[in-house]
């Protein structure tokens, strides 16, 4: 049944833009501008969520972002606020924190057993016996959160944006709208902020039964966008205070930091629902709600409903229900008589039975929960806060309405510093003393009549002029409104409970009572033993009546109680707006455009943009992979190694340097002979390794890890400023590119390049030559593959270089491949990565690298640490593994635990499938007794199940000989 009205004045919708959506596998249509809750609302689904901890169904409750009765999920992006998200064509939608959907949830069982979870109850249970423990944890930790943390989401980053302006109005309502007009009058630069669609506030949809409010909305909204020094922001909201009026406005496409002379607060207030059994029910929201549902969207609340109110605003909302077709069975005021005269007289006139100094004792839900079915109502004594059960009545209905009163929205104000006093005549916390510069108008201020909210606005404008010293008269003061437009307690006690206070964290007056009782009477150890307010919400429907309950409890007055600390966010707001522009820097090398042009994908190492692989049409990126794998096996591959590090040290004690520096020996080292190098810390931990190539008598070439480079490169300066040697150190990654020719056909490609025989260079072995007439340094290395050449050619050449050797190879079948396939051909040989396969704590005893140590050296970096360690059992051992050939069950990833006996014994740093060797092989850490060849251990995979490896030899493509 579609609950949708007729064309109204000043709706937010776009009736000739229909937008198509699913939720919960149902398909639904609504109207451009709708949000989501207003769309399946008007569809006549009622049910959009379930509560977090009882998982009781839940309908639409504000419509105002100030509850998570409506939290969704599209499978990409989680906790969708409903009520305020616009919905899209196409989306497919489903409620969070449910299982098996909002309509057929299996934790609804939860509800039933409320008794046996009173707040609190996750403080002390589950400790006893301790063997059940573990279990105990795993379904608490399941049960908590709300939607589930997507790790495939995209990295989003929003820009922040700085904007100045002399006065800043927080809030398009009526004063809001007012103080903008009046200091653009005067020439300022205004800045007007709300975090609704458009402008308007509580003029938009608060029309009690006539069309004024609209029309001065109108007008006003005119005059704004008139006067061009005014900026407007809409859907945007100011998210916090921080010293000197700066405020971050938060919009969708970011965060604007606007730094104001001079701020206007004028905020207004959050509606505060009376508290009554089965107030969560679907149907029963608030009376802001059900006006937002009629005014923006034209949509019904019910077709035949109560009103419960607890001050005049409840009368307006009646008359606007009324207006919209509605059928008000009753309103019920928990006062015994209206201050607004007019309003009730009218409602009369138009037959609506009004019951004053009578409560809504509970609200009877339909047999499954989903809706409302009737309201019992009975007399109500303010003093105890009890209906009179013996002389109640019951009202057929399918909605409640209810207005219980106000709490304001001063989360700035008090981040501000402001100085807050309660004030009895309106029921509300009010400024009391405000911070330079600060200024309140409207309901944050107490201030409600639409008249005298415009004056307030105004005022507020003037003061702020003033502060910033324009010479105008003082403005005329306006009161706070004289009428309550709070009750002081609209709390209504039921035995039964399920009188929900706060909607988040379904939290009853019961638990307060119970909380007190305990000892947690202070209001901050309240909030956080009963989790009052520490919802989503952030307490913005719940804290003032979790105030007034506190107070009665204790039997003070609610100014003693005070309130919680407010601190930003104002809502909660995307970790990419926060983190704001991606200021990732990264260095591209200069064969990128060459490699772009072969179709390569590129991935971050460390901080340069490296191919990751080439694309193929047709081809699987993992097909891909292994296809560039299997090139350099067969024949031969080419890859863009510019980013590693390349160092030169130059000097009569250059070998010296490099003896203290790096673990293995280099005094002795012959020209034209390249040297495996190790990097320690001072604690004997692995940093980095790489090779050391001399070229001269004075001359080393020293490559490194790209991800390294540079603090290898900073730790040389260290410690040569310690050491003060006769060398000089030039880092030269820049200035040179690097070319990986690899393969058993490598030789053949570059033989007809060089100026001199490949056969006569042996490994490990460097040399300077020229290729094509560029100046190459021509190394023997052995990473990848047994056969491997890199030519290091200045970087102007090095696109000219590549062409060459890639003509040369041609008709040889050479191929350029990755990083991704050279992570698994490095693997085949054998190879371990620091970082990959060490960490922070890994010493090179741990990772089989004593050939590389020379610990009768006088020195080097980490020795002393060294030494020690070595007089210690080992911890843990690197060893290469091997998964079962033809194993196709749930591959381990990286990081997977090993586990023996249950226990977690160590874990996988590396793992991938080798086409070459014909199965998956990797890198693991085990106990030292357990990594003799042919050990075996488990793999403890994401979801849980083990799978067997046995520890093979560390040169894979050997082991398999």
């Amino acid at each position: 049944m579609s609950a949708r009205l007729t064309k109204q004045a000043g709706e937010w919708i776009n009736r000739a833009a229909v937008v198509r959506f699913s939720f919960e596998g149902r398909e639904f249509s609504g109207f451009e501008g709708d949000t989501i809750s207003s769309a399946l609302w008007a569809n006549g689904e009622k049910v959009l969520g379930r509560s977090f901890k009882y998982h009781r169904p839940r309908g639409i409750l504000s419509l105002a972002n100030h509850d998570v009765n409506v939290m969704l999920t599209d499978g990409m992006d989680t906790n969708i606020r409903g009520d305020v998200v616009p919905v899209s064509n196409g989306a497919v939608l489903e409620a969070v924190n449910t299982d098996g959907g909002v309509r057929k949830d299996k934790s609804r069982i939860i509800d039933s057993i409320a008794p046996l979870l009173p707040v609190g109850f996750y403080y002390k249970a589950f400790h006893t016996p301790k063997k059940m423990f573990p279990f105990w944890e795993n379904v608490i930790r399941k049960a908590a959160g709300l939607g589930k943390v997507n790790f495939n989401y995209p990295r989003i980053v929003k820009p922040k944006r700085h904007l100045h302006c002399d006065v800043l109005v927080v809030g398009a309502g009526a004063s809001g709208l007012a103080a903008a007009i009046e200091a653009g009058r005067q020439g300022l630069r205004v800045v007007l902020v709300d975090e609704n669609a458009q402008l308007g506030g509580s003029l938009g949809f608060d029309w009690g039964g006539s069309q004024e409010a609209s029309k001065l909305l109108g007008e006003l909204v005119s005059e704004v966008r008139a006067l061009p020094n005014i900026t407007v922001m809409t859907g945007a909201y100011a998210a916090g205070y921080y010293p000197d009026h700066l405020i971050p406005v938060v919009t969708r496409d970011g965060m604007v930091k606007v730094r104001a002379g001079a701020v206007v607060m004028a905020s207004g207030a959050f509606e505060q629902p009376p508290v009554f059994r089965n107030n969560d029910i679907p149907g029963v929201m608030l009376g802001s709600a059900a006006q937002r549902l009629l005014h923006r969207y034209a949509v019904k609340p019910f077709e035949h409903g109560v009103v419960f109110t607890a001050n005049d605003y409840g009368y307006r909302v009646a008359h606007d229900l009324l207006e919209a077709g509605v059928k008000v069975a009753a309103l019920i005021d928990l006062r015994a008589e209206a201050q607004d005269k007019v309003l009730s007289a009218g409602l009369a006139r138009r037959g609506v039975k009004i019951q004053q100094g009578c409560a809504v004792y509970e609200v009877e839900p339909a047999a499954d929960k989903f809706s409302v079915k009737a309201v019992v109502v009975a007399p109500y004594d303010e003093d105890s806060a009890e209906a009179d059960t013996s002389r109640k009545t019951r009202i057929e209905c399918d909605g409640v309405a209810m207005c219980a009163g106000w709490a304001p929205t001063a989360n700035l104000l008090y981040q501000a510093g402001t100085a807050m006093r309660y004030d009895y005549g309106v029921h509300q916390f009010v400024p009391d003393r405000l911070p330079a510069g600060i200024f309140a108008a409207g309901r944050v201020n107490g201030v409600y009549a639409l008249g005298d909210k415009l004056a307030d606005g105004k005022r507020a404008a003037i003061a702020a002029m003033r502060h910033l010293g324009k010479e105008l008269p003082e403005p005329a003061s306006v009161t706070v409104s004289a009428h309550a437009q709070s009750h002081a307690y609209p709390i209504v006690m039921h035995p039964k409970g399920k009188n929900f206070v706060d909607f988040d964290e379904d939290i009853q007056v019961k638990d307060f009572i119970n909380a007190a009782k305990e000892g947690f009477d202070n209001i901050e150890l309240m909030k956080r033993f009963t989790t009052v307010g520490m919802g989503p919400s952030q307490g913005k429907h719940s804290n003032m009546n979790a105030i007034r309950i506190l107070a009665r409890l204790r039997g003070l007055p609610v100014e003693q109680i005070g309130t919680t600390t407010s601190r930003p966010f104002f809502h909660p707001t995307p970790i990419g707006h926060l983190g704001g522009r991606g200021f990732h820097p990264h260095r591209i090398t200069p064969l990128h455009d060459v490699n772009a042009a072969l179709g390569a994908v590129f991935t971050d190492v460390g901080p340069w943009k490296r191919a990751a692989y080439y694309a193929v049409p047709g081809l699987s990126v993992q097909d891909t992979i292994l296809a560039e794998v299997e090139a350099v096996r067969s024949k031969a591959g080419i890859i863009d190694s510019s980013s590693f590090g390349k160092i030169e040290v130059r000097g009569p004690e250059a070998g010296l340097f490099l003896e203290r520096f790096f673990t293995g020996r280099y005094a002795d080292q012959a020209i034209g002979e390249s040297r495996y190098t190790m990097l320690l810390d001072e604690s004997g931990v692995v940093v980095d390794d790489g090779l050391a190539h001399r070229l001269g008598d004075e001359l080393f070439y020293l490559t490194s890890g790209t991800s390294n480079a540079a603090a290898v490169y900073r730790e040389m300066q260290r410690w040569q400023q310690i050491w003060q040697l006769d060398i000089g150190l030039v880092n030269v990654t820049g200035a040179y590119a690097a070319i990986n020719v690899a393969g058993p056909l490598a030789r053949q490609v570059l033989s007809g390049l060089v100026n001199f025989n490949l056969a006569e260079q042996q490994p490990h072995s460097a040399r300077d030559t020229e290729i094509a007439g560029v100046p190459t340094r021509l190394l023997r290395v052995a990473f990848v593959s047994d056969s491997t050449y890199e030519l290091h050619v200045p970087t102007p050449q090095a696109a000219f270089v590549w062409e060459q050797v890639m003509r040369a190879g041609s008709s040889l079948g050479l191929k350029p491949f990755g990083t991704d396939a050279q992570r698994i051909l490095r693997l085949e040989m054998g190879h371990p990565m620091p970082g990959i396969d060490t960490d922070g704590l890994t010493n090179p005893l741990e990772i089989g690298a004593q050939h590389a140590i020379a610990m009768d050296k006088p020195d080097f970096i980490g020795k002393r640490s060294l030494q020690i360690i070595a007089k210690r059992p080992l911890k843990k051992a690197l060893v290469a593994f091997a998964l079962k050939p033809g194993f196709a069950g749930e591959l381990p990833f990286e990081c997977n635990l090993v586990i023996r006996n249950g226990e977690i014994e160590g874990r996988v740093t590396s793992i991938a499938y080798s086409r070459t060797v014909g199965h998956v092989i990797g890198f693991a850490y085990v106990a030292p007794q357990h990594s003799a060849v042919g050990s075996g251990f488990e793999i403890r995979t994401d979801s849980g199940a083990l799978v067997a490896a046995t520890v093979v030899p560390f040169h894979f493509l050997v082991s398999q000989q």
